[in-house]
């Protein structure tokens, strides 16, 4: 029995990292609780209006690839919504990509309301309220990543809450068939597989997203916000090189050091301070990891800091704890 006194079907087998939740056991009076109880746990706390009867079924199953997640979502209309309330006690923020098959779903966050059919996917951000609603059967296919991992990979990822982007043809449609792939052949993965596809999919996320001109617009011209976007992967790819600083950066783009400022002063921050939040952001990633084997200050060498106590005085200023604490409390269950 779960604490809502709601008796749970559900499938777990540790080996496959893998939890399935069902209607079909749960009398007909007790399914919209179960559900409600099955939503909060596998993603986070929400509200949920049934758009239907009580007759209302639903499936979902759930799979762990490192610090990402995969959920397979199907159910009868819903609508879900996310409160200023609900964020309250919420510590980490978290994306969720989600892709739908049977249904057009709506989405409205942030004063924008989208409406996404099969054949495209879109980008939800946990740390604002929203309303996510489908009338008729839906099933869902949902990635959902922490911030801290996703903005290791892709800077300023809040610029994607609200987007949509399409799944039918090149990198989206490959992101979403990997997606699904991973979800059906994840029962034949040992952990560090499932670790790395979850890394390999976050990567596929980034190409189909970041060549899309609405990621790449922003205060500058569209001339120098394609320069921002080479510089950030440069910086990205050499993130473990020590010697990086923005002179390599601007040699490295075919840039003059001075452009290179300017273009990051567009963005309210210096060169040597993206570069230092990004070898920051993969050090959390890395030590919030459960699967991460490395010692913090192999962690901080790898990701080009040269200096532990440095690192360790960048990292409390950065995140409000030591590094030693961060890794402790990702261990911590329920944490």
């Amino acid at each position: 029995m779960t604490a809502t006194g709601v008796q749970q079907s559900t499938a777990v087998t540790e080996r496959k990292m893998q939890t399935t939740f069902a209607t079909n056991d749960i009398p007909a009076h007790q399914r919209r609780q179960f559900w409600q109880q099955v939503v909060s746990d596998i993603y986070y706390s929400l509200d949920l209006r049934f758009l239907g009867g009580h007759d209302f079924r639903g499936n979902l199953g759930a799979w762990s690839l490192g610090p990402v997640s995969i959920s397979r979502n199907v159910s009868d209309g819903l609508l879900y919504k996310r409160h200023e309330r609900h964020l309250l006690n919420e510590r980490e923020e978290s994306f969720l990509i989600t892709v739908p098959e049977l249904a057009e779903i709506r989405f409205e966050q942030d004063g924008k309301d989208i409406r996404c059919k099969p054949g495209a996917f879109l980008i939800e951000r946990s740390h604002l309220p929203y309303e996510f609603s489908h009338c008729d059967p839906a099933a869902l296919w949902v990635l959902k990543i922490p911030s801290a991992v996703l903005r290791g990979r892709i800077s300023r990822p809040e610029r994607l809450a609200t987007l949509q982007f399409d799944a039918s043809r090149s990198v989206g449609a490959l992101f979403v068939e990997t997606l699904r792939l991973a979800g059906e052949r994840i029962g034949e993965m040992d952990e560090t597989a499932r670790t790395m596809m979850g890394k390999h999919l976050i990567d596929l996320l980034a190409m189909a997203v970041e060549s899309d001109e609405r990621v790449l617009a922003g205060h500058s011209s569209t001339v120098r916000n394609a320069h921002l976007h080479r510089c950030e992967q440069f910086i990205r790819t050499h993130i473990d090189d020590m010697r990086l600083t923005p002179q390599m950066v601007a040699d490295g783009c075919g840039i003059s050091l001075r452009y290179l400022h300017q273009i990051f002063e567009r963005e309210g921050v210096t060169v040597s301070a993206y570069i230092r939040n990004q070898r920051l952001l993969m050090c959390d990633a890395m030590l919030r990891d459960p699967n991460c084997r490395k010692s913090i200050s192999e962690i901080a060498y790898q990701c080009g800091f040269g200096d532990q106590a440095q690192f360790s005085r960048n990292y409390r200023g950065r995140f409000g704890c030591s590094p030693s604490e961060a890794r402790a409390a990702s261990r911590t269950p329920n944490s």
